[in-house]
């Protein structure tokens, strides 16, 4: 099996907003704004193949399904569907795809699936071939969403998943569409029913794997949300989440899980560090996967 980081169309969001109650003078060491506040973040997914013998894809960023308008509002940089040329780099087409695993469906991270925004067009979907993948929790979240991320939602895609006629939806740790080798761990602080899904490593220990690749999502963004105490403004329950991140990132320690981010822009892939006071870190950043063996 062979691992590819995909870049998708990238973001310029509120640099507070993205953490939550850090002060400006700390995270802007980290993650440098604009003279708008906004910082820059990627909309990166996680390309795995063969897994389980299919081409599975984890989320698909932000897309280009937004109007002008709200492109601008949402600080989305490219008008193109990048998440397709990057795909095509790598020698796939939308149409390859058999499987796409949602972690949960607001549009930084669902948008991807729709085609880019035409004058007059409805919303359509891409991935023809695939199925869906998506988390029963979220998916009551996504079709009745509260008026705290309501515009977290595109309210269209629900409906077009439900009518393509191959949207599973996941209760527990696994899938049918990807059975033993894809396990899924769950979190609410970000928004209910948030699933993570892990790529099996290679070595087993008990009924445990270690080694493999976990899709963080939102629940850690990127580096500087590996640090326990920083969250986003974005998440419904810091206190929550906080709890979660521990709890997730000391497994991952235990078990030699790497991490891969979503929204950092310069790093796609790191292993979880600690030091002697506790502290979560991370080392063997990489900045890019091409094709690169889960043991590489």
């Amino acid at each position: 099996m062979k691992l590819w980081s995909l870049i998708g169309n990238s973001q310029k969001l509120d640099g507070g907003a993205m953490f939550g109650n850090a002060p400006r003078a700390m995270w802007s060491k980290w993650s440098p704004p604009d003279e708008h506040n906004r910082i820059e973040l990627a909309c990166r997914a996680l390309l795995a193949s063969p897994l389980n013998g299919k081409t599975v894809l984890f989320e698909t960023g932000i897309g280009a399904f937004f109007e002008p308008r709200l492109r601008e509002r949402y600080g989305v940089v490219e008008d193109r569907h990048v998440l397709l040329d990057s795909l095509a780099a790598a020698g796939f087409a939308p149409g390859d795809i058999d499987v796409v695993v949602l972690s949960h469906l607001h549009f930084d991270h669902a948008g991807g699936l729709l085609a880019p925004w035409a004058e007059g067009e409805p919303p359509r979907l891409l991935f023809s071939n695939a199925s869906f993948v998506v988390g029963r929790e979220h998916w009551q979240r996504a079709t009745g969403p509260h008026p705290r991320d309501r515009a977290s939602f595109i309210p269209e895609l629900p409906g077009l998943l439900e009518s393509s006629g191959r949207l599973e939806l996941v209760d527990g740790a696994h899938s049918q569409a990807l059975g033993d080798s894809v396990r899924f761990h769950y979190s609410h602080g970000h928004t209910p029913g948030l699933m993570l899904a892990e790529i099996a490593g290679p070595e087993r220990v008990g009924n445990q794997s270690h080694g493999g690749v976990v899709f963080c999502a939102d629940l850690i963004p990127g580096r500087p949300w590996v640090h326990v105490p920083i969250t986003m403004g974005y998440d419904r329950n810091a206190e929550l989440l906080i709890d979660e991140k521990k709890a997730f990132l000391a497994d991952k320690l235990a078990r030699k899980v790497h991490l891969f981010f979503t929204h950092d822009p310069g790093c796609a892939l790191a292993q979880v560090t600690q030091d002697e006071k506790g502290r979560f870190g991370t080392t063997h950043e990489v900045a890019e996967l091409h094709a690169r063996a889960l043991l590489a």
